[in-house]
């Protein structure tokens, strides 16, 4: 059976829904911003989600999101959501990418969703961790996460026409990143080191004209999911293999039947041949900027990406408290977004 036959394809107001569904988060969470505590700015953001996504004309089912149903009430995985019988959707959610960051008033968190057909999100959640590289359109081709990181790092620069030493690098600034960074250094490419946002940062080196040129290094096993959903809408490329933490972690893979040295090509993790991605700025960063509050109202800026069309946009938004707090009774604009 043709693809689209089993995926029917979705319809385009989806870009529009998906980015109210991120400015409402971002700006719940604006209002944490500073205040040392990340799971105030989660919880803010988490409530907002909630509350636009239940509205949306769909039968949504979360595969990425605050975990297990006895972990999280809200947004746990397997969770049930929408308005509608149809369209049947797989959603993947990180409500903050960095609540950290935001806690600390630092910059680069972002709120984050995608939406792809039923069952197209494959997501091998038993272990949390995995080993990434990505990349944008110019050098999709140019990868092999099983080559060593030297090897990957001069076919990229050969894709992309560039001499090695003029490639950037992102990886998180974590131990168990210390011998992909080592031996970036010693290939003799820039290095730019993050504390958190590892959906930003894969989203950043596949975007065309991005000054980011590879991802690199372990992280999240949602925030690749994520990514890759991301990547796929703009054309670049990911290759994960998931990383055990210790043996307690291979025992679990071992006992679930996870193939460890399996690579999981982008469409591995989000699959179909329609996805949907968004992005709102919280906090100011390279990729987005962060909420801007003014008297009655704010300033946000979104990014969404659609896979089928290519299409990238970024949408600049004024959210207008005193009459959106009359449509949906909220104060100050903390639980909603413009509709």
């Amino acid at each position: 059976m043709p693809n689209n036959a089993k995926h029917p394809r979705l319809e385009q107001h989806f870009v529009l829904d998906l980015v109210r569904v991120t400015e409402a988060a971002a700006l719940a969470a604006g209002h944490c911003m500073g205040m040392g505590d990340k799971n105030l700015v989660d919880q803010a953001a988490v409530d907002a989600m909630r509350a636009m996504l239940s509205s949306m004309e769909m039968d949504g089912t979360v595969v990425i999101g605050e975990g297990e149903k006895d972990e999280a009430p809200m947004l746990y995985i397997g969770e049930r959501i929408g308005a509608a019988k149809s369209p049947q959707v797989d959603i993947a959610v990180d409500p903050i990418d960095g609540t950290t960051l935001c806690s600390k008033g630092l910059p680069g968190a972002i709120a984050a969703i995608a939406l792809s057909p039923r069952g197209t999100m494959r997501v091998p959640r038993e272990l949390v961790y995995m080993d990434k590289i990505a990349v944008g359109r110019e050098a999709k081709d140019a990868i092999d996460i099983n080559a060593p990181v030297a090897e990957n790092l001069k076919n990229v620069a050969k894709a992309k026409g560039r001499k090695l030493e003029e490639l950037t690098v992102i990886l998180l600034d974590r131990p168990r990143n210390e011998s992909v960074l080592a031996q970036v250094r010693a290939a003799g490419a820039r290095v730019r080191l993050i504390s958190d946002g590892d959906i930003a940062a894969a989203i950043h080196a596949a975007m065309p004209g991005s000054n980011i040129d590879v991802l690199m290094g372990i992280g999240g096993t949602p925030e690749g999911v994520l990514a890759a959903a991301a990547i796929r809408c703009a054309g670049g490329s990911i290759q994960a293999k998931l990383w055990p933490r210790n043996d307690d972690d291979k025992r679990l893979a071992a006992k679930t039947g996870l193939n460890l040295n399996k690579v999981y090509q982008t469409e591995d993790l989000c699959g179909g041949d329609d996805v949907f991605f968004a992005a709102t700025g919280v906090t100011g960063g390279d990729l987005l900027k962060g909420v801007r509050y003014f008297g009655g109202g704010a300033q946000s800026q979104s990014l969404v990406m659609r896979s089928r069309s290519g299409t990238i946009r970024w949408i600049e938004t004024m959210h207008d408290f005193t009459r959106l707090d009359k449509l949906t009774g909220a104060k100050g604009g903390r639980r909603t977004a413009g509709r």
